[in-house]
């Protein structure tokens, strides 16, 4: 299983990171061991002082696919859930500076707390689906996937170019404007539409 995520999806969000917009999809990688345990909270590494929250909608792929036509890939992921995409920023501004990768700052452990997922039917329109994140009961990301630059489907078809797709892996399919630091003892909850899918407390 790997989970694949894309940067720069949301136009805003590039923005506020100074990043020009992609042309094509861009992304990278996290490991298996980035999960982090339902129900289990996210303990702040000592390895930096500058974990950002990236809260994204997340694609469960649910059968082996290569080189796949986008009028087909709707066909490859039949669940969405939400997810928190979590960024040492300090390390990554650390990385990029000296041209270095970053994995270091985007795919260390528990770097991707989970919620629940629904079925992808569940949704009445999946490509105008609204989702926010609130830290200590404060909302401080909205969403909606129809301001996406590429779409869920462009994103699969793409990456599949590269990648071949296999049951379970998760795609992370960008993050709105908004981002920021977490806190010790914050508490985190992210929402699709109005609905509760994701409960995280920082330690």
């Amino acid at each position: 299983m790997k989970i694949i995520c894309i940067g720069r999806n949301y136009a805003e969000h590039a923005k506020e990171l100074s990043n020009p917009l992609p042309d094509k999809p861009i992304f990278f990688l996290k490991p298996e061991s980035s999960q982090l345990p339902k129900r289990q909270p996210f303990f702040y590494p000592e390895f930096s002082n500058d974990i950002h929250f990236e809260t994204e909608i997340v694609l469960k792929i649910n059968k082996v696919g290569k080189h796949i036509d986008e009028k087909f890939a709707h066909t490859y992921y039949d669940e969405i859930g939400i997810g928190i995409d979590l960024t040492a920023r300090d390390l990554q501004r650390e990385c990029k500076a000296k041209g270095l990768p970053w994995e270091m700052a985007k795919a260390f452990d528990h770097s991707a707390p989970l919620g629940q997922f629904s079925a992808k039917s569940y949704f009445q329109n999946i490509n105008n689906l609204n989702f926010s994140l609130k830290i200590n009961g404060e909302t401080r990301q909205q969403g909606n996937t129809k301001d996406m630059i590429f779409t869920f489907d462009h994103i699969i078809s793409y990456v599949s170019k590269f990648l071949t797709l296999k049951i379970g892996d998760l795609i992370f399919t960008g993050t709105p404007e908004g981002v920021g630091p977490v806190q010790i003892g914050d508490h985190l909850e992210a929402f699709i539409e109005e609905e509760k899918y994701l409960d995280l407390k920082i330690k």
